[in-house]
């Protein structure tokens, strides 16, 4: 069995391509992923997980997401290689995503629908950066209320 689930922050902007010949969209991003217990140092790390997404959820993906957004990828790792230009041998390993969920969006300031970040307990790890660094502007320690009138379902 070959099945990922993650959670985590969108590293910067996701960017969208379409193949030769056929169109369909893809779309790549790094999930900064916060791992569940503190280093010895009692420090936060994070796993920068490389992703790719097909079709339609390339597209809404690309349009809705941004940098510092939240997001749930569940789909299966995927290692390939490649010779690369000088000649070398490349491998890759990444998560192929088979379904994507919009956890956190909005504008700028933060708002809208979903988590909006307030657990901010997460410091920094070797890598000098956790998930939480990740969230831009959105550094609010406060919920925007949302009235039950305006879910639209």
């Amino acid at each position: 069995m070959n099945k990922v689930v993650l959670i985590g922050r969108l590293t910067r902007d996701p960017e969208l391509k379409f193949t030769p010949g056929t169109g369909t969209a893809v779309a790549t991003f790094t999930l900064a992923v916060d791992r569940r217990l503190p280093n010895k140092n009692g420090q936060r790390e994070a796993d920068f997980v490389p992703i790719v997404v097909w079709g339609k959820q390339a597209e809404s993906t690309a349009n809705y997401m941004s940098k510092g957004k939240l997001m749930g990828v569940s789909g299966r790792i995927q290692t390939r290689s490649y010779e690369a230009k000088d000649g070398t041998r490349r491998y890759v390993t990444e998560i192929v995503a088979e379904e994507v969920q919009f956890l956190e969006w909005g504008g700028a300031n933060g708002s809208g629908v979903g988590n909006q970040g307030s657990n901010r307990a997460a410091a920094q790890g070797n890598s000098g950066y956790s998930a939480m660094d990740f969230e831009g502007s959105i550094y609010e320690d406060e919920m925007t209320p949302v009235d039950d009138g305006d879910i639209p379902f």
